[in-house]
C-alpha cells in the first residue's frame, strides 16, 4: 500500500471491494464499467452535456459553479435514498472518468460522514488499461478444448450442457451477444460494445482454474462486429478440437427450432439475407428470400446450410484451427435435447482420452 493517497484504491483493491460506484452519467455506464459496479451519477447524460458546454463556451469557472451545484444536489439524493442505512463500517470505492472532480466530490462527502470511502487512482480510465493489459496475457493461461462443427450442429448448445455439468466454459457468443454468423443477430438484443465485451470476457476468465481445461466454441476473429482478443483467439486455435457431426436433417431440424425467431418475422429475415447478395449472387439470394416469405423453411435452411456456411466453414475451420486436422469426432443422428446432453457427455468422458 506504500505510495497510496489517503482514501485511495487501486485497481487491484476492486477484487474485494464490498460496494463499487460508478459516478458517471448513465451513457458513459452504458458504454462499459467495472463488474459489480451501481451507478450513480453525480451529473445525469443531461447535465453532463450542459456542464461542458459552459465550459467550452463561457468559462471553466462558469461551469464548475454550476457543475458544484448540480453534483451536490445528485450526491444529497443518493445519501437520502440508497446509502441512508449502510454502516459506520462501509468501505465503497468509488470512480469517475479519470478519478477527478466528480468522484472525488462523493468521496469527500461520504468520509466527512464517517465512512472510509476510497477514491479509485486513476478512474475508470486505469480500469480499462489494465483490462487490456490482462486480455493480452490471462487467455494464454487456459488450455482450450475447442467445439467444431458445421452450422446448425448445436455447438453452443452443447457447450452449455457441459458447463451446466460442472466443467469450465466460455461461451462467447452469449458473451457477444451474437451467434456468429451473418444471420448471428438476435432480434431486440443489441451487442454490446467492444469494451463492454472485454470487461465481461476478462471477469468470466476471473473464475477459471488454469489447471483445469476450458471448453469453447470455434469462432472467427470477429462475432458479429466485435473483435475476439488476439491473445484469447490464439489459444483457442492451438487448442484440441471436438468435432461434432449430425446429419442435415438433424441439422435443419435443429436450427428451425434454435433460429424460431426468423419464422415469426420473415422480412427481418430477409433484410439479413441481403448481405449475402455480393458473395452468393442476386439470384440465389432472391429464391432464397422468396422461400423465406412462402414460408419454405426447411428448403431454405437446408439450401443456405449446403450452399453457403458449409462450405464456408471447412475453409475457415481448415485454415484457422491446428487441432481440425485430426479432432475427437463426435457423431449423433439428433440434436434434441436429450441428443446435445448425450453429446456434451460424450465429450466430457472422451476428452483427454
Amino acid at each position: 500500500m506504500s505510495g497510496m493517497k489517503y482514501g485511495t484504491a487501486r485497481v487491484e483493491d476492486l477484487a474485494d471491494a464490498e460496494t463499487i460506484i460508478d459516478v458517471r452519467a448513465p451513457d458513459e455506464y452504458a458504454e462499459d464499467h467495472i463488474p459489480g459496479a451501481i451507478n450513480c451519477p453525480v451529473l445525469d447524460n443531461d447535465e453532463r452535456i450542459r456542464v461542458g458546454t459552459l465550459y467550452k463556451q463561457v468559462s471553466p469557472f462558469e461551469a464548475r459553479k454550476v457543475g458544484a451545484a448540480l453534483v451536490a444536489r445528485n450526491i444529497a439524493r443518493h445519501l437520502e435514498t440508497l446509502f441512508l442505512d449502510r454502516p459506520k463500517s462501509w468501505r465503497p470505492i468509488i470512480y469517475c472518468w479519470r478519478g477527478g472532480q466528480r468522484s472525488g466530490s462523493m468521496t469527500t462527502i461520504f468520509r466527512s460522514v464517517g465512512w472510509d470511502a476510497r477514491q479509485l487512482e486513476g478512474g475508470y480510465k486505469s480500469y480499462r488499461q489494465w483490462v487490456v493489459a490482462e486480455l493480452q496475457t490471462r487467455p494464454r493461461q487456459f488450455h482450450y478444448r475447442v467445439l467444431c462443427g458445421a452450422t446448425g450442429s448445436a455447438k453452443t448448445r452443447i457447450l452449455q450442457a457441459i458447463g451446466a455439468s460442472g466443467e469450465q466454459i466460455i461461451d462467447l457468443e452469449a458473451l457477444a451477444c451474437h451467434k456468429g454468423s451473418v444471420l448471428g443477430v438476435l432480434p431486440n438484443a443489441p451487442q454490446p460494445g467492444q469494451k463492454l465485451f472485454e470487461t465481461q470476457l476478462l471477469d468470466a476468465m476471473s473464475s477459471l482454474d488454469p489447471t483445469r481445461p476450458v471448453y469453447v466454441e470455434a469462432e472467427s476473429r470477429k462475432i458479429g462486429r466485435l473483435q475476439v482478443p488476439e491473445a484469447m483467439l490464439e489459444g483457442m486455435r492451438a487448442g484440441e478440437c471436438f468435432r461434432i457431426e449430425a446429419p442435415l436433417p438433424a441439422r435443419v431440424d435443429f436450427l428451425l427450432r434454435d433460429y424460431v425467431y426468423f419464422l415469426e418475422d420473415p422480412d427481418w429475415l430477409n433484410r439479413r439475407l441481403d448481405a449475402l447478395k455480393d458473395l452468393r449472387g442476386k439470384e440465389t439470394v432472391s429464391r432464397w428470400q422468396a422461400q423465406a416469405s412462402d414460408g419454405n423453411w426447411r428448403a431454405l435452411v437446408g439450401e443456405l446450410l449446403e450452399a453457403h456456411y458449409d462450405p464456408l466453414y471447412e475453409r475457415s475451420q481448415n485454415r484457422n484451427y491446428s487441432g481440425f486436422a485430426s479432432p475427437q469426432v463426435f457423431q449423433t443422428n439428433t440434436l434434441s435435447t436429450e441428443g446435445i446432453s448425450a453429446v456434451a457427455k460424450a465429450i466430457v468422458a472422451n476428452a483427454g482420452s
